[in-house]
């Protein structure tokens, strides 16, 4: 090889060694910009992860007040219809001791009386009984608004009824529903069934049934 020749080749080497510096130079630049990039992405997730972290417990903490605020609603209502419930008992109270004692000639007239026998309950807004020459038992069932569960609930009442007081065996057992608001079609339903049916008027409850209506004994 002539001096010219190795001349020529080193100046080749030279300028590709100076090439791929260059190359070298861009790659790592990219490099730098991309780890540049990993980096801010992956500080742009933790920022994310972070916020929705706190947002998720900001609606858990959310969440589990509203739940304490409709578990706290859910006592007050409860309370409220209990409270409903007793007025409403309490108001009828007057007028049915009346009505069992001066129409039904019954000796024993007690509200709220609650049984337990045997693992099972029964609970009796006003029973009322006499013992002379009228043997006979009344149970009153006492509703804000009657809807058809408490008919049924007065059937099963009537129906087990003898399971929790057996020493009334030998009288005859009647129901009566009072209610404040009865529709016309539950009222029919309830006469149907032998039960008598009151409503009430100007704060008195009074027994509201035909001429012809016959009770049925139980």
């Amino acid at each position: 090889m002539t001096d010219d020749e190795l001349k020529a080749l080193v100046a080749s080497i030279a300028i590709a060694q100076k090439d791929n510096a260059e190359r070298f130079r861009e790659t790592d630049k990219k490099f730098q910009e991309t780890a540049l990039g990993f980096k801010e992405l992956k500080e742009s997730i933790q920022d994310t992860n972070k916020e929705l972290k706190e947002r998720f417990q900001d609606t858990d903490k959310e969440l589990k007040d509203t739940n304490k605020q409709i578990k706290e609603l859910g006592k007050q209502i409860g309370g409220l219809g209990r409270k409903f419930g007793s007025f409403t008992e309490g108001l009828a109270l007057p007028s049915m001791q009346k009505i069992l004692q001066e129409q039904f000639k019954m000796e024993i007239i007690s509200p709220s009386v609650r049984v337990k026998k045997q693992g099972k309950e029964i609970e009796i807004d006003v029973l009322a009984y006499a013992n002379s020459s009228v043997n006979e038992v009344y149970l009153v069932e006492v509703k804000s608004h009657l809807r058809e569960e408490g008919i049924i609930q007065l059937q099963k009442m009537m129906h087990s009824f003898r399971h929790f007081f057996p020493e009334h065996d030998e009288k005859k057992l009647y129901g009566i529903l009072a209610a404040v608001d009865m529709s016309a079609a539950l009222k029919t339903k309830i006469l149907s069934l032998g039960f008598y049916a009151a409503t009430i008027k100007e704060d008195v409850f009074s027994l509201t049934v035909p001429d012809n209506f016959k009770p049925k004994s139980y």
